[in-house]
This record gives structure tokens, sequence and C-alpha cells, in this order.
């Protein structure tokens, strides 16, 4: 039954899904410091509530000691970041909110758990994950029952048993409580022959697609602001959102000094020795490099910028058993101990481009698209210069800077259209337009590259010395000074510093260009609109903020962002009412067919096909439309149809066959997969249920 092998079997998945926090997330360890929940200890204050409900600070910060435990163990070396701090603390505190969440849900179902119920379950072929997890044997995946037993009666695991027993009540209560949801979910026979028709019927049609840019320039569709406050009312629930704030701000970057790169290249030359000599190159590398796993790691150009990539592999040096570097390479030293210098399984490419971004609902902005890129070809055709055309046409900002250079790359790393174009190309050929999911690009490639090097290196970030983050603080410090009494625009005007916008952002979220920083959070969420922060210290530097906005309503704000994303979608439904409208006039028209509407309009076109799935709605030779295929797929016969919304526009069809394959059994098809889609069903309303009981409930977060 092909169709069972296209359902996902999730048989106990979900409990582990919406509970990882609590079942897997926590790492069993014999001697682990095991405090069941609820346990009191720590600070002598609350965290928060949930209906009401007190949340001990202990509770919390237990979770919280014990991810960052998990986090540490799992990346050995690694910096706790602020960024990863802020993240552990928020998994920490839905943790434990879900975990009173849950406790609200036993006692609301009346849900308990015998301690002969424990027993048994630790003594079933399939035991809680806790016993699972710590006691199957690897060669027989079977439990080890002697390593068990050994375990429950050694004295020393006594007071580990009493926390083992808890995390298996709790998920036995977790399994009653899923099974009390489950009563409420059923599966009908319509529901079953739907699913088995929607993965084996195939059809045959035809069918004329009008795209939107059908309709015309967007001028021709203007839209006023009652409209775009009627479409914001009516669509409320699609700008709900959690109280935000929206800064602006001025940022002084921790750049390392020429005194800092210096002092690091000089400290390599004490490493490379040491590098050269040592017999054990993995730890020498986990003891000096900032990127401990790189061993004996096979490195082509794209690997590296291309001033690094030049240095070695044009490097004379460039033998087995050399040590090539420091290499400068952006914003780090990299010293390399080469093993084998051998050939890329693939080839790497170096290429520029320029982009030209268009609008694809817009036919106006197609063509202004197209006669750019006809233009700028005909300049190159004409002797023009790439690296100049780039910095003044294209739309990619960080290539433009660099007249479009893109460096080397392998064409993993690239959209599929733009990796073929280039490499089925020549060393200096223009390619192009070439279209993608980012607009036309123009190529220009360079050339390609199949040298490789096996290779163990040590990284070294270049940081700022202390001396030199002290006067960039200080630089900070006497902006903001000057912003307090001058104001924060002319400031940055008078000193020709770039006042950038973080758009909104909510509490414990991260912020655009910034990332997750508590004290930004702390400052935005306690200030006034217009209120200046002093100066904010994070590893990438110091901010000086400006709160401009406030929004605690539950709803984004209608600004002009907003505007102007519905008004695009108003345009849209106009447009969209102007096609329909027009199919409907020429299907209504006497003797109308789909050949007689295709040739009422030269931009028209008819397709037809055979071999429709309505599984995924693949339409051979035209692409993947769900919305038509969907439409298709109830459909009278032989009929030509009403318009039709599809995914770019709309279209008027005529099925001519619908068909299951010959000596499929329907019935047997069902009897298949009840039992899933039945599991299936249950377990997102379960996981429908939990989100509304997060939503609805009350949650009062008071961590500091």
């Amino acid at each position: 039954m092909a169709l069972m092998s296209n359902l996902r079997d999730k048989t106990h998945i979900i409990l582990y899904i919406l509970l990882a926090s609590f079942l897997g997330l926590i790492v069993f360890e014999w001697g682990m410091d095991f405090a069941g929940f609820g346990g009191r200890g720590g600070r002598g204050q609350n965290a928060g509530s949930v209906n009401g409900v007190s949340i001990s600070y202990s509770q919390y910060d237990q979770l919280y000691r014990q991810f960052s435990e998990n986090y540490r163990r799992s990346n050995p070396g690694a910096d706790m970041s602020p960024e990863i701090e802020l993240r552990i603390q928020e998994q920490a505190w839905n943790t434990v909110v879900d975990q009173m969440l849950l406790e609200q849900q036993f006692q609301k179902f009346g849900i308990t758990v015998q301690d002969g119920e424990i027993l048994a379950a630790i003594n079933r072929p399939d035991p809680p994950q806790v016993i699972a997890g710590n006691f199957t044997d690897p060669a027989t995946a079977q439990i080890d029952r002697q390593k068990l037993d050994a375990a429950r009666r050694d004295p020393q695991n006594s007071e580990m048993w009493v926390q083992v027993e808890e995390i298996i009540r709790r998920e036995l209560k977790i399994d009653k409580l899923i099974r009390a949801l489950r009563t409420m979910e059923h599966v009908t026979d319509l529901e079953l022959e739907t699913l088995v028709r929607q993965q084996y019927t195939r059809m045959a049609a035809s069918f004329i697609p009008v795209p939107f840019s059908f309709a015309g320039d967007d001028s021709k569709y203007p839209v006023k602001e009652d409209e775009i406050k009627r479409y914001y009312g009516e669509h409320r629930e699609l700008f709900a959102e959690a109280p935000s704030r929206s800064s602006d701000y001025v940022f002084f970057p921790l750049t390392p000094s020429a005194q800092d790169s210096l002092a690091a290249q000089q400290e390599f030359a004490s490493i490379r020795a040491g590098f050269a000599t040592t017999r054990n190159d993995t730890d020498f590398v986990r003891m000096q490099s900032d990127r401990s796993s790189s061993i004996n790691e096979t490195l082509d150009r794209s690997d590296f910028s291309p001033v690094a990539g030049a240095a070695l592999f044009g490097s004379s040096s460039l033998r087995a058993g050399s040590i090539i570097g420091p290499i400068a390479d952006s914003g780090t030293y990299r010293l390399l101990k080469i093993k084998s210098v051998t050939t890329a399984r693939k080839p790497v490419a170096r290429a520029s481009h320029i982009l030209i971004r268009f609008n694809p609902n817009s036919r106006a902005d197609i063509q202004k698209g197209r006669a750019l890129s006809d233009m700028i070809l005909r300049e190159l055709k004409a002797g023009g210069n790439f690296a100049e055309l780039a910095r003044r046409y294209s739309a990619d900002p960080g290539s433009a800077a660099r007249g479009g250079d893109l460096g080397w790359f392998r064409s993993d790393r690239m959209v599929p259209e733009f990796a073929d174009a280039v490499f089925a190309s020549k060393p200096g050929a223009i390619v192009g337009p070439v279209q993608t999911q980012f607009g036309l690009h123009i190529i220009k490639v360079a050339g390609f590259d199949r040298k490789a090097v096996v290779a163990s290196e040590i990284v070294r970030t270049i940081r700022p010395s202390s001396e030199t983050a002290e006067g960039i603080r200080r630089r900070a410090m006497v902006f903001q000074m000057d912003a307090k009494e001058k104001g924060m625009d002319e400031s940055a005007s008078a000193d020709k510093l770039p006042l950038e916008t973080t758009g909104q952002f909510g509490r414990h979220m991260p912020i655009a260009a910034i990332g997750y920083n508590d004290k930004i959070d702390d400052f935005a969420f306690r200030s006034s609109e217009g209120d200046l922060s002093d100066v904010i210290e994070t590893p990438k530097g110091f901010y000086v903020m400006r709160l401009t906005g406030k929004n605690d309503s539950g709803y984004r704000k209608l600004d002009d962002d907003l505007k102007a994303g519905i008004t695009t979608e108003i345009i849209k439904e106009k447009k969209g009412e102007f096609i329909k409208n027009r199919l409907a006039s020429l299907a209504a028209s006497p003797g109308a067919t789909l050949a007689a509407i295709a040739a009422a309009d030269s931009s028209f076109s008819m397709f037809s096909a055979s071999d429709i799935r309505w599984s995924d709605g693949f339409i051979p030779g035209y692409g993947v439309d769900r919305p038509l295929v969907e439409a298709m797929a109830g459909m009278p016969l032989a009929r030509l149809s009403e318009p039709v919304q599809i995914q770019s526009g709309y279209a008027v069809c005529e099925v001519s066959s619908r068909a299951l394959p010959e000596g499929l059994d329907i019935k047997t098809e069902k009897a298949g997969i009840a039992p899933q889609v039945l599991g299936l069903k249950q377990e997102q309303l379960f996981s429908a249920y939990f989100s509304a009981l997060r939503k609805q409930a009350k949650i009062e977060d008071l961590r500091p």
C-alpha cells in the first residue's frame, strides 16, 4: 500500500515534540543533581506565574542551569555569548511555563499515577524514555535488565531513583492526558477516500492561465487610504503580534587596530614553530585555534577570500608537510599545515554579477528590468567596464561595492539557475540575463579551479586589544553626551555617523542586524519614546540607542511599511477582479470554447497536459500550481469552467479525464492508512489544544 509510506507514522512522537524540553533535553546521568519540579531553594522570589499559580525562581533557575550544562557539554570550548545565554534563558522559561500548564491539565482531568503503574512501566518491553535511554544494550537494542536491576538495588542511587520515578510518573501522566484527548477526534470514511483519491488520481486537462500582469500597470489601480484601513480592520488577525518596540541607533564597532593585527601576526611566530614539530595536530589545534574542528579538512579556493586563496594556492611552498601562513582572511589569521595537495572532486568558479530586481507581478516593472539589462549588455559589448557598471546598477549592495565580485564558490552555494549558467560557461564569458528568485543577473565568469589541499589549520580571530576597545568606548560616550545635548540626528550628522534603524522587535527576540541583546531589551521596554540610552556594550561593539516607537496594542501598527504591503495586496485583488470579469465574459459568450477564448487576446496561451497529479499539484510542461489542480479535481468533465484563482492570477479550464490507476483497491488503501491518519489527527488535536492553552493562559514574566 503505497500511500502508507507517504504518511508519517507519528505514534508517540507528539509526546517528545511538545515536551522535548522536559523528556528530551534533560540529560540523564547517574550522579547528576536532579531537583524535582517545584523544588525550593535559590532565590527566594517568584520568576512569574501561570494562571495565577506562582513559578518559583528556583524552578526556572534549575532548568536554566541544566540547559546551560547541556550546551557546554555539546559545545566544548565554545564561549557562552550573550545571544546564546538569552536563548537558553528563553528555553528554560518556556519549559517551566509548559510544565506548569501540564500540571494544571493533570488537575483538570483528574489524572494521577500510582506507584504500581510506575513499576509496571519500568518492566514493560518498551519502558519510559528515561529508562530506555540509559539501559538499552546497543548490541541487542533490548533493555539490559541485569544492569537496570543492579542500578535500582544500589543504595547510592536511592535518592536518584526518587527523581527517576518522578520523571516516569510525569511521562505516564502525559500519556493519560493524550489518551483523554484522543477520544475527541475520529476519522470519517469520506476523509479516507479523499486522501486515497488525492494520492492516486491523475487528470488530463487544458487551461488558459492569465497572470496578474495582464491587468496592466499598478498605476491603473489607485488605492485610497480608507481602503487600506478597511483591509487592515477586516484582516486584523493577520497582524497580531506581541508588544514591540523600535529604535534607531549609532553603532561603534569593535574594530581591531593596525597594532592589534600586527600583535596577532607576531604571536604566530612561536605557534608556527610548535605546529611544525608537534606529532599531535588534533590536540595542538584544539589548544591554539579559535576553530578547533579544523583537522585534516579538504579546502579549495571557495573556503577562502580571493586574496587569501591566491596567497595559499599561489605559494611556492605549497607541498605536503609545509606550513603556510599566517594568511590574513576576513578578520582572521590562518596558519595551515599541509597534509597533501590534491584535486577537488568538483570545480569551483569565480564570477561577478550585476543584479536587476523587479516585481514579477508588474508587467511594467518586468519591462523596465528587461530594458535595463539590455542596455547594460549593449554597454558591455561596446567595451564597457563590468566593475563600473556593477557599482552603478547592481541591486546587490555587498557585491556591487566590489565591482560585482562574488569571489570563489561551489555550485551548491548558489541558486540552481545561477550555478547552471556559470558552470556551463567558459572563462571570460558574459552570461545573461539569467532570471532567479532574486531578479535578473548579468554574469561575468572569471574562471574555474580544481586545486585543493588537505590540511589542519590554526585560525585566530583578530580581536581588538583592551586599549583599542577603551578608545572606541570613549568615542561612544562622547557621542552619547553630545547627543543628549544637541539631539541624536544633529550629533550623528556632525560626526558623519550612520543612523541605523532596528525596525519592530519584541521582548527577548532577535533584533535585525543586532541579534539577541538583553541590555537593549531592558532599555527599550522600560523607556519612553524619544529616550536616549546610555552606552550599551556588546561583544560586537557599543550602541547608543534612541527609542522611536512603542506598540503594546497586540497588533502591528499601520505604519508606512505595512501600508505598502496592504496596498500591494489590494492592487492584486483589483487586478484579479478585472481578469476574472474578463474571462467570465469570454466564457459566457455563445459557443465559447478554450480555443475561442485563447484567440480573443494575443497574450493568452492555452496549455494542455495529461498525467496531472492531484497529490502535489504538478502539471507536466507547466509546473506546480496547487490551487489550479485543486480546482480541476472538483470540476465536471468536458465542460468549460468558470474563472478559478491560481497561484499568479486566474484561469479557465476544461478537464477531459480524471481517473485512478486500474486495479487500485480503494477499500484496502483506506483500511491501510486509517490508523496513521487517526494518529496524526489526534496528535494535531493535542498540538492545537496545547497551543491554545498557552495562548489563553495568563502568563506573567517577572524575571529581571
